[in-house]
């Protein structure tokens, strides 16, 4: 990221944007369609499954949760309007949902 920060430079703006074949970066957005023809280009080259731009968005929130992050703060980062559109991204399963559970301190009391 710190390579292509220094080809990109500093300046307010896209992120990720094109670059011309004279080696001009041009400060604007790429469109979808660019993103994507690169990425499965990329994936193609690395031997991988083909995947999508939208995997990195899934990932991005799944491993946030993973991390333990609240779904609020997760909603809020990947710009979603409600908590219920972050939760189509957790990905995480029963092992997880033990594992909170396990964290919880009951109060137990013998009867008898």
């Amino acid at each position: 990221m710190e390579d292509w920060l220094v080809v990109r430079g500093l300046s307010l703006g896209p992120l990720l944007c094109p670059i011309r074949k004279g080696g001009r970066v041009e400060l604007r957005r790429m469109t979808p369609q660019a993103v994507l023809l690169i990425v499965q280009k990329r994936a193609t080259e690395a031997g991988v499954a083909a995947f999508s731009p939208h995997d990195f968005r899934r990932t991005f929130c799944s491993d946030l949760l993973d991390a333990g992050t609240d779904i609020v703060t997760v909603q809020k980062l990947a710009g979603h309007a409600s908590p219920v559109t972050t939760a189509k991204y957790d990905r995480r399963g029963e092992e997880t949902k033990r594992k909170a559970v396990e964290r919880l301190e009951i109060p137990y009391t013998r009867r008898g």
